[in-house]
């Protein structure tokens, strides 16, 4: 089974692939623009990483720098490739970030998965699945977050990105019967993760003596979930293809319900943690304590995040086993090792 992994040398993408590398009957294929969001060099120790693990496994892993965007080199390696599965997760990340650079977002969050979505038409994998949000659940104030809820009040245009993603995702999938998987993931945390995440951000500053940056007094909480956890998940929902459903007119009110071979799922820990309690964490296994600035609610924040995940349980029977403590320090381990702390 051919496999595209869009987005392979970022966070969720790298373990996603060194998931499928140590499967077998899998050939992968990573694609990735290495943009300078964060540190390149941290993108390519990824790809480093993954070159080294196909060794291991005497797999052959094939990337490819190809920016989502471009649409004339996509459509040669869909047909290069004739991929069965694809696993999109790049995407321009950054829930603030796209405040300051709105643009940014429309070229890859929009343009790039629309590029993606016309690719699979014509090549028809056997399954899309993509990377969603918890951020498309805004201003939901039903705990915890269901995927029948409602999500028209984003809160960010990061969240509109993603929602939008949503929407169009279910279009194609009606219009050309292909089998979509929508992910809502919900902060992802874990070895080689992305610099801009509170937990990589305060443990960088903790060690450093530097101060951390506390909103809201570390007052709101977040669904952390590990990573290997959350691809664990992925890994068993690309056999979990949606089909066509027979329907009542009143199911075609819920948000999550469809005729069409289209699903959505909540990918998170169930475990609301808060960012307090993170910070103990960090600072129990450094040994250290933090010099902390408390700063006010931050613009286009939410105070708690909540994943309902029967759904996902029911069709993976995955659990997501990792507590915060083993999570964080699996972290710490690699963050000392990499950075050579």
């Amino acid at each position: 089974m051919k496999i595209l992994v869009t987005g392979s040398a970022g966070f969720i993408g790298f373990h996603m692939v060194k998931k499928l590398l140590t499967m077998k009957n899998y050939k992968v294929v990573g694609i990735d623009n290495l943009n300078n969001y964060y540190n390149v060099n941290l993108k390519k120790s990824r790809l480093k990483a993954l070159k080294e693990i196909s060794k291991k496994y005497k797999k052959k892993y094939n990337f490819c720098k190809i920016d989502i965007s471009e649409r004339k080199k996509l459509d040669s390696l869909f047909k290069k490739f004739k991929f069965d599965v694809v696993i999109h997760l790049a995407a321009q990340a950054g829930v603030r970030f796209s405040i300051i650079k709105p643009d940014l977002f429309v070229k890859s969050n929009l343009i790039g998965f629309a590029n993606i979505l016309e690719c699979c038409k014509k090549a028809k994998p056997k399954h899309l699945l993509f990377a969603s949000s918890s951020s498309v659940y805004g201003g939901n104030r039903s705990i915890p977050f269901k995927e029948r809820d409602s999500v028209d009040h984003p809160l960010q245009f990061y969240a509109s990105t993603k929602r939008s993603n949503e929407l169009m995702g279910h279009s194609y999938s009606h219009l050309f019967n292909l089998p979509v998987t929508c992910m809502r993931f919900f902060t992802i945390y874990g070895p080689w993760g992305r610099p801009d995440m509170s937990y990589f951000k305060f443990t960088k500053n903790i060690i450093a003596n530097k101060t951390i940056k506390v909103f809201n007094r570390g007052n709101h909480s977040r669904d952390f979930t590990y990573i290997d956890d959350a691809v664990a998940s992925i890994a068993k929902l690309i056999h979990a293809r949606p089909k066509k459903k027979k329907i009542s007119s009143k199911e075609k009110l819920r948000p999550d319900i469809s005729d069409a071979p289209f699903q959505i799922l909540n990918i998170g820990s169930s475990r609301p943690i808060e960012l307090n309690f993170l910070i103990k964490t960090i600072e129990n296994r450094l040994k250290k304590n933090a010099k902390k600035k408390l700063l006010p609610f931050q613009k286009g924040d939410v105070k708690k995040t909540f994943a309902e995940t029967s759904l996902v349980k029911k069709i993976t029977k995955v659990r997501m086993k990792t507590s915060l403590k083993t999570g964080i320090d699996n972290f710490i381990t690699w963050y000392l090792q990499y950075y050579k702390k």
